[in-house]
């Protein structure tokens, strides 16, 4: 029989047997473990017994029936990959899913887990159905098999965010820091508590202590069904085997767990209680892995002496799909005769016991211990209306500030950002220096704003990798309410806006003065804001592209391709009165029209400074070469049919003349300023959709 050493009383699980919290559990271990290394009497240990002839009343039950989905091929084919599964699972199992690589294993979490869309069939809770709920997001948690972490942020602050996202509101922070670290210490991360996960730049954890990280951010709430797509994955045995132990423990405190894994050891199939092993979306055996052996022998295939049954079981799967021209379907009719034999299992249906309703079941939990989000020991139901474990103004808190952890450890970054924006103002600095107030001159500020406004926007596109890097995070994270999508909009645009104002002061300081722009006080300070406008409602939009379209080099073809017509239709390279009329509209939606604009008047609407005086007029033109002398009588000449008198100062054209020249005559720079920022705020309530609606975490 199967057993775990454990430091605490003998417990029998038999019906009268009341399960321990996970806390308890994980206490009894880390005290065992203790004792263990200090050299104390092994003998004084008792036995946890994990299987018993006998079987317990259960409140959870899962059941699944005749599950079945397909998917089209490009061509139209249909490949299926479930074909008439079904089994079930009750709490304190442990139901793993083998197979070899294409047999369906993740695809059966999926559809378990709520993650098939085009699903066919029934999934059940204590007879009530559960898939698409928002029920099952509180009471579930989806271990995914990549290790999807924040690399900047250390092990005890990955766990600590998971908590404040997931525990009961009820529990205050000291409670949240000791269930941390009972969990750090049970998944043995005690030495790598202070260190970052780490990345491909920066030196962290090891991969099996990142996988465990990953396993520990989904149990950190004690969930009632937990799904596990290969949480060995990557994993030396003695892991593998540490981990599937955590998994028995928390199955025993009165959940259910659910994962797929490959070739387990011998000492993780004495763990499991329940097994399924699919061939080609065919289920080819469900049931015990005790019973395994039997089954294989009566098909035929005993298993030999010292074999590992599953490793056998697979390896004969393996040759019936390649040798056999029905493949295993002798197998599985084999299958589901052994199945209708076989004397059904005690479940919360067929013990005397009365059978607990889902309602009630989750109760019994709750009052055992479990820290269902949202739920009370007073109205340890209440999870039925509240679906987060904070409300959004404490979501937004936590985002931000744990996105600003993780960003401000990325020093390198911000002073890129930071020189990549002031090199840029120094360029054009030195390039257009202390123009002057000339024809020449204008037409130079004019090509300095296009280029300064149009930079604001592609300076922006680094942002676009920022969010498809954290978007499986956040997929991971909202598929099990740990937060509101919204919140995390809000926030994402909070941390955002310090960034953006320190940039954008950065670069009016380095080009204001430099490049010789009136105004002074008052004038850099919305030289300042409209730079702020453009970075803010450039950085909103690429966030939206990179939430629509999770493809890096998709997203940024699409943010070039956009922003380069938005500069062509802005206004500088053709006046507004001169585009086509087919395309005006897209004058009106460019993103660069609005700052380029605003920065004009801001720089020209000044009736008193001239750009064009007297024999400035002929500049650009054939007479530029022609000596003053000749020019001023050539003003002569003109004088009588002009009807005014033309001299070498006689200002001949305003800052406001050229404006009107350009066509920009319809708004004011403070207009063009509050519908900078409002294409921000559009923008992100794109992002926001497109989260709510595009970013499903589903297979269609």
């Amino acid at each position: 029989m199967p057993r775990v050493a454990a430091e605490s009383q003998e417990i029998s699980l038999d019906g009268g047997w009341e399960s321990p919290t996970l806390g308890e559990l994980l206490k009894a271990l880390e005290d065992g473990d203790r004792k263990k290394d200090t050299g104390e009497d092994a003998l004084a240990h008792h036995i946890l017994d994990l299987t018993s002839p006998e079987t317990r009343p259960v409140p959870f039950l899962l059941s699944f029936n005749n599950l079945c989905y397909d998917v089209r091929g490009k061509a139209g084919s249909v490949k299926t990959l479930l074909n008439d599964v079904s089994g079930e699972v009750c709490d304190g199992d442990i139901l793993a899913v083998l197979g070899a690589s294409g047999a369906g294993k993740s695809t059966l979490i999926d559809a378990l887990a709520g993650r098939v869309s085009s699903l066919r069939g029934t999934v059940t809770l204590n007879g009530e159905k559960v898939l698409q709920t928002q029920l099952l997001k509180v009471i579930s948690a989806y271990v995914m098999q990549d290790d999807l972490l924040f690399p900047m942020l250390t092990v005890k602050e990955t766990l600590m965010f998971a908590s404040e996202f997931r525990l009961p509101r009820s529990l205050s922070k000291s409670k949240k820091m000791e269930r941390v670290q009972t969990l750090i210490d049970q998944l043995g991360l005690r030495n790598a508590a202070d260190t970052i996960i780490g990345n491909e730049g920066h030196r962290g954890v090891s991969g099996g202590e990142r996988r465990r990280v990953s396993i520990g951010i989904d149990i950190i709430h004690d969930p009632i069904v937990l799904f596990l797509d290969e949480p060995t994955s990557g994993l030396d045995s003695t892991n593998a085997f540490m981990v599937v132990q955590v998994l028995k423990r928390i199955a025993r405190s009165g959940s259910m767990v659910i994962m797929s894994i490959h070739q387990p050891s011998a000492r993780i199939i004495d763990l499991l209680d329940r097994l399924i092993i699919l061939s080609r979306g065919k289920s080819v055996f469900s049931g015990s892995p005790t019973s395994l052996p039997q089954f294989l022998s009566e098909f035929g295939h005993p298993v030999p002496e010292k074999e590992n049954i599953t490793e056998f079981a697979l390896d004969l799967i393996r040759q019936l799909e390649g040798s056999s021209t029905q493949g295993t379907k002798e197998l599985v009719e084999f299958n589901e005769k052994w199945q209708h034999n076989q004397s059904p299992r005690a479940t919360p249906m067929t013990t005397p016991y009365k059978a607990l309703s889902l309602k009630e079941s989750i109760i019994t939990s709750v009052s055992r211990g479990k820290l269902v989000s949202g739920s009370t020991s007073s109205n340890p139901i209440s999870m039925e209306t509240v679906s987060y474990a904070n409300t959004p103004l404490v979501e937004t808190y936590i985002l931000s500030k744990r996105y600003m952890k993780n960003w401000s450890r990325t020093p390198e970054l911000i002073t890129t950002r930071l020189a990549t924006v002031m090199v840029t103002g120094l360029i054009l600095a030195t390039i257009y220096w202390r123009l002057d107030i000339t024809p020449r001159g204008a037409q130079e500020r004019m090509a300095f704003f296009a280029f300064a406004m149009s930079t604001m926007f592609y300076t922006c596109a680094d942002n676009i990798p920022v969010f498809i890097q954290e978007r499986f995070i956040f997929l991971r994270e909202t598929t099990h309410n740990a937060y509101r999508t919204y919140s995390y909009v809000i926030s994402h645009a909070l941390v955002s806006l310090p960034q953006l104002f320190a940039l954008s002061i950065a670069f009016a300081a380095t080009t204001f003065w430099t490049v010789g722009l009136s105004g002074g006080v008052e004038s850099f300070l919305y030289y300042c804001l409209i730079i702020y406008a453009g970075f803010w409602s450039g950085s909103s939009f690429v966030t939206f592209i990179s939430g629509l379209i999770p493809n890096v080099m998709i997203s940024f073809m699409v943010t070039i391709a956009y922003l380069s017509y938005c500069l062509l239709m802005g206004g500088f390279f053709i006046n507004r009165d001169r585009i086509p009329s087919y395309w005006i509209w897209f004058h009106y939606i460019s993103l660069m029209k609005y700052p380029y604009e605003g920065v004009l008047i801001n720089e020209f609407d000044d009736p008193s400074r001239c750009f064009v005086r007297g024999v400035q007029v002929f500049d650009g033109t054939l007479f530029a070469k022609v000596p003053d002398a000749i020019k001023v009588k050539l003003f002569d000449t003109l004088d009588n049919s002009l009807g005014t008198k033309i001299t070498e100062s006689t200002c001949l054209r305003t800052g406001t003349d050229l404006l009107l020249q350009q066509g920009i005559s319809q708004l004011s720079k403070w207009d063009c300023l509050w519908i900078t920022f409002a294409w921000g705020i559009f923008f992100r309530i794109l992002f926001y959709l497109s989260l709510l609606f595009a970013s499903k975490n589903k297979r269609k």
